[in-house]
């Protein structure tokens, strides 16, 4: 009778260790996805930044890493071409040539 307590108490602990490990295993990848989907919009902003900073030259622009369409009367829409993407909606100054950030979204497929 011992025996069989002793032999269920080894596998109940041996079922928690295999538990605890596809967890730690999980929040392992939980951390690496949270990073790259950081970076991933970090660098998505960037580039709307970029893009928003030289509207008035973007001939200027060696690389355009954004879609750019007007939207009318000096509003523009800024959308980034990397993933997450991201939309911005810019006023510009006719008289300073100053863009202005109106309001953000994340662009969902």
């Amino acid at each position: 009778m011992i025996l069989a307590w002793v032999i269920s108490l080894l596998l109940l602990c041996s079922s928690l260790v295999t538990y605890l490990e596809g967890l730690n295993a999980m929040r392992i990848v939980e951390v690496k996805t949270i990073e790259v989907a950081q970076r991933n919009f970090i660098s998505a902003e960037n580039a709307v930044s970029e893009c928003e900073k030289n509207l008035t030259a973007l001939a200027d622009l060696k690389e355009n890493r954004c879609f750019i369409q007007s939207a009318g009367k000096n509003y523009w829409l800024i959308s980034s071409k990397e993933k997450p993407a991201i939309q911005v909606s810019v006023f510009i100054d006719e008289k300073t040539g100053v863009a202005t950030r109106m309001n953000w979204r994340q662009v969902f497929e």
